[in-house]
């Protein structure tokens, strides 16, 4: 029998932002499909939902390969009966050297991980959402402050981002007659493994390499569990949420 559950699948769920808004969704009661490329990092996740553990299946998936997504989608149907929440978080970073200097090895796999692999995601999705009775659910992607302004010699990564903006408002659209509903949060400088060099010094505009403030990823849990819970009546199209003291507005 299907689960009565809300139900969610988290890309890149074994670390960082992916674990705390899988945490999170567990803790709430929905039902978690956390999926990543490391099966220890998704088993570690789940062992840390101590009171919520039965509610996390996690799922070894590679975002960027269309079989996987698809086997990713099928697991979720078969386990839970339905889709409620997709969020696209799975993302990758290319070296910060140059924008002349980078392979064309190092732009093709944040292009996949980051744009493919979102689009891959999203159309198995909405296929799932589409057919299912009750009809619909929720897409929210993982933006970044990088999918509106830059920061220096990182082409690859902001241009997938400001790619996955249009993606979002694309969805947005043809999901809007089939009760689909997706909006975009825009994180900026959460506390993360990812981020830890930016507290060390980041490198600004002006040349500088300066130390930048992070702020808690339970705040940004918080957010993307506000998301997933509102009726598919009304949405966040897109949310900011960042350190206060980050160098993002007027940037460069």
């Amino acid at each position: 029998m299907a689960d009565l559950r809300r139900v969610a699948i988290v890309t890149g769920g074994g670390s960082g932002i992916g674990r705390a808004v899988s945490l999170a969704l567990a803790e709430d009661g929905f039902s978690v499909v956390i999926a990543g490329r490391r099966r220890s990092f998704l088993e570690e996740t789940a062992q840390l939902a101590s009171n919520a553990r039965d509610r996390l299946l996690p799922v070894v998936s590679d975002v960027t390969q269309p079989d996987s997504v698809r086997s990713l989608f099928a697991k979720t149907k078969d386990a839970f009966g339905r889709l409620d929440v997709l969020f696209n978080n799975a993302g990758v970073t290319a070296p910060a050297v140059p924008l002349e200097e980078i392979t064309y090895e190092q732009w093709k796999a944040v292009v996949d991980t980051n744009l493919t692999g979102a689009f891959l995601c999203t159309q198995e999705a909405l296929k799932l959402m589409k057919s299912q009775e009750p009809r619909g659910g929720r897409i929210i992607n993982n933006g970044s402050i990088s999918a509106y302004s830059p920061r220096p010699n990182s082409a690859p990564y902001t241009a997938t981002k400001h790619a996955v903006l249009g993606l979002t408002k694309a969805t947005s659209l043809d999901g809007r007659n089939f009760d689909v509903a997706c909006g975009q949060i825009d994180i900026g400088n959460a506390a993360t493994e990812l981020s830890e060099g930016l507290a060390r010094g980041a490198q600004q505009p002006s040349g500088a390499v300066l130390p930048e403030p992070r702020f808690d990823v339970a705040h940004v849990a918080r957010a993307v569990l506000f998301m997933a819970k509102l009726p598919l009546d009304a949405n966040v199209q897109f949310m900011t949420v960042m350190a206060t003291k980050m160098p993002f507005i007027g940037r460069g």
